[in-house]
């Protein structure tokens, strides 16, 4: 049995920084990263937007380099079965045991998948370095792939497989492309660039079932009709992997239950990025999975489990980028919540609040500058009512 001061579980972006955290604090404590994947870290956003569309964005530099040194391991393929608590070590499922000083939880999430289609050399549930390999062999010379989710993977790589001379078809059960998260004036926009860049858009349909046919696919569709291309990629969100805590008899609520610190119940066991389930100074008990939450809770949670008597008090933004659109948020962007808007050109720069009882529950910026990303954290953690007359102007646009 290998024992080591710092075990982590997961080998993401989470753990990567958390190996840099502990780093600042502990410069000899021995780190072991346990990943399941093939590959080390990676910046996982990258696989659906930079190296699309950014020719200076080149491959090698998806490639996260935790601190290298004599005291820290990445064991790539390596998949923990479960953890001993008493004994604080965790078992392989290949056998091998890990022994613990302070145990890291950053086990991501997996993409949800539809039984009757399962994963195949046709048929990408989007998410991994060798999904990203795949679907570039697939793709360009006007071959034709249907994108299946209408939310941020989904429309990403819709995005830049038709800026890569790909036919795309794009199915999401929203009529219209981004309704539930934007205002109907901005959704409607959104809905028309795809249009505008060459995507065919199903509104309004589901993915019933599909079967792989030689080098076709054909999906069948919840009203009847059939789409056949070369290729289906799926992006249906993930499910975050708590197995392991449960079966552990940690607190788990759709994620891993952590307080201030990101620290579980058991004071040797922390949890971070997609998994963890932390109270949030401005929000309220969230849990994230987009990839500022994944840096700052890893190095954060690396301070901590190296002695640091911190607490983890950033409120996460998300963003995604496709074609001439550039958003950036924090919060909840839901339409059918109250939204103001106030935009300095028809749309083009702007922000969306969204309100619930008087309360402002996400702000959205629009193609502005990441500097006002503070200003929309303040607006959120305001204790007053607010209105139109409070928010418009409350962040400078322009």
């Amino acid at each position: 049995m290998q024992r080591h001061d710092y075990l982590i579980i997961g080998g993401g972006m989470v753990a990567a920084n958390a190996v840099n955290g502990i780093r600042e604090h502990d410069r000899h404590g021995s780190i072991a990263i346990l990943g399941a994947e093939p590959d080390g870290p990676v910046t996982r956003p990258a696989l659906s937007k930079k190296l699309w569309t950014d020719p200076d964005f080149t491959y090698d530099k998806i490639w996260m380099q935790p601190e290298q040194d004599d005291h820290t391991t990445l064991y790539t393929d390596t998949r923990v079965q479960s953890i001993d608590r008493d004994e604080k070590t965790v078992m392989t499922v290949s056998g091998e045991v890990y022994g613990y000083g302070k145990l890291l939880l950053a086990t991501g999430g997996t993409p949800v998948t539809l039984d009757a289609l399962p994963a195949g050399e046709r048929v990408l549930y989007f998410r991994t370095v060798r999904d990203y390999d795949r679907l570039r062999e697939l793709s360009s010379g006007q071959r034709h792939i249907v994108v299946v989710g209408g939310s941020y993977i989904g429309t990403e790589i819709a995005a830049a497989l038709v800026q890569n001379d790909t036919r795309v078809t794009l199915v999401s059960p929203e009529e219209v492309l981004g309704s539930r998260m934007f205002p109907l004036s901005l959704a409607s926009r959104f809905h028309q660039t795809y249009l505008d860049q060459g995507v065919t858009l199903q509104g309004g349909r589901r993915v019933d079932t599909g079967r792989v046919h030689g080098d076709r696919v054909t999906l069948s569709l919840d009203d009847g009709s059939t789409l056949e291309a070369d290729a289906v990629v799926f992006g249906l969100g993930v499910t975050p992997n708590v197995e392991l805590a449960e079966n552990a008899g940690l607190e788990v609520d759709d994620g891993v239950v952590v307080n201030e610190r990101l620290q579980t119940a058991d004071e040797h066991i922390f949890a971070a990025g997609d998994i963890a389930r932390y109270p949030d100074r401005i929000l309220g008990r969230q849990r994230i999975e987009h990839v500022d939450h994944a840096n700052q809770s890893g190095v954060t949670v690396g301070h901590i489990m190296a002695g640091s008597g911190e607490t983890y008090d950033h409120t996460p933004y998300f963003y995604s980028t496709v074609f001439d659109m550039a958003y950036k948020a924090v919060g909840t962007l839901d339409s059918s919540l109250e939204t103001i808007e106030a935009w300095a050109s028809p749309q083009q720069q702007g922000v969306v609040y969204y309100l619930k009882g008087g309360k402002v529950k996400g702000v959205l910026q629009l193609n502005m500058d990441p500097d006002k990303l503070d200003e929309a954290r303040q607006v959120l953690a305001a204790p007053s009512e607010q209105s139109e007359e409070t928010l418009k102007g409350r962040i400078e646009i322009a």
